[in-house]
């Protein structure tokens, strides 16, 4: 009986389920913490500009990054061209000329529509991912992007047309977004690569580090006027607000999201992204029924109807075998 209790029931391939990537839904995470972002920049907006705004939060973004640096200073050794090329992108493109630019779309354009449109990000991820990294997609991963983006789109609009005509489409809120969606999306590709030779810390940290020096110009040239509060109240608000940008959805979100990078292939990140959207809108739904938002804020069938389809769509690709060949390396 005991030889018998020993024996192992070989174990068909039809027979394994895959197992759920964790590091996927790092990626999802992180981006899903994104969606609080317009909570804190709405009310900071009331008391700077775009660029004085993304300017601060580096300030403190860099306060925390510096001893990460230090203490991984050994991967900085190993930086060539490529990698300088790669983290100048990420850096002043996704971290400062992005943030600047998404959160001039929040303060000009609907937030809605700015949402939407930063999901063309997923286009160019893909675009970037196939000629930089050679990455080879799998077969159906075309009809994922037509389902997450149908189900963002649902999500945003439910079942209307978002723009009545092209000159509505042309605002400068929607510009802003788009030109932030192209610079993310190509982030997202670059640290990729950087990933392949760098801790995912090194890069959250070179990120922040290396965009500040830019948005001091930027503020320097720009030369708007401060308009901070000089209550004691309303400058505690504005310091709460800007401790929690800086650090829920600036610095938690993104070590969340290069962890999760650092493991999974860019195409398949750009795709976990679609959580920002989705977190974004229910967010800006709880915020009213709180009493923090004066809008009326309801969710609808349609929107329901986008919740469901881009979380099949994200279970679905977290449970997808990727061959060793097709991982970071």
């Amino acid at each position: 009986m005991s030889q018998m209790n020993n024996v192992q029931v070989p174990v068909s391939p039809a027979m394994r389920m895959p197992r759920v990537r964790k590091e996927f839904w790092f990626v999802v995470i992180g981006a899903a913490l994104w969606g609080v972002d317009p909570l804190f920049r709405n009310l900071l907006l009331q008391h700077m500009t775009s660029t004085q705004l993304v300017f601060l939060e580096h300030i403190l973004l860099v306060l925390v990054a510096a001893p990460v640096l230090w203490k991984n200073r050994a991967d900085l050794k190993g930086i060539g061209i490529r990698q300088l090329g790669a983290l100048l992108f990420v850096s002043w493109g996704g971290s400062a000329i992005a943030t600047v630019l998404f959160t001039r779309g929040v303060a000009y354009g609907d937030l809605n529509a700015v949402l939407l449109l930063q999901k063309l990000q997923p286009i160019m991820a893909i675009l970037l991912a196939r000629l930089v990294l050679k990455e080879a997609l799998p077969k159906s991963f075309g009809v994922f992007v037509a389902i997450a983006l149908a189900g963002t789109y649902l999500l945003t609009f439910g079942w209307t047309l978002p723009f009545g005509d092209h000159m509505e489409f042309i605002k400068a809120g929607n510009l802003y977004s788009i030109g932030a969606a192209v610079l993310w999306g190509g982030s997202t590709v670059m640290g990729s690569y950087l990933l392949r030779s760098m801790k995912y810390e090194t890069v959250t940290s070179l990120r922040f580090t290396m965009a500040l020096p830019l948005l001091f110009v930027m503020v320097l040239v720009t030369r708007d006027a401060w308009h901070l509060p000089t209550e004691l109240g309303p400058i505690a608000g504005v310091t709460v607000n800007l401790l929690l940008q800086a650090l829920l959805p600036g610095l938690l979100s993104m070590l969340l999201y290069y962890k999760g990078l650092s493991a999974i292939k860019a195409s398949y990140a750009t795709l976990a992204e679609l959580s920002f959207p989705m977190a974004g809108i229910l967010i800006n739904w709880l915020a009213y029924h709180l009493g923090w938002l004066a809008d009326k804020q309801v969710v609808t069938t349609a929107q329901i109807t986008g919740f469901l389809l881009i979380w099949g769509v994200l279970y679905l690709i977290s449970r997808q075998k990727q061959s060793a060949n097709e991982l970071p390396n």
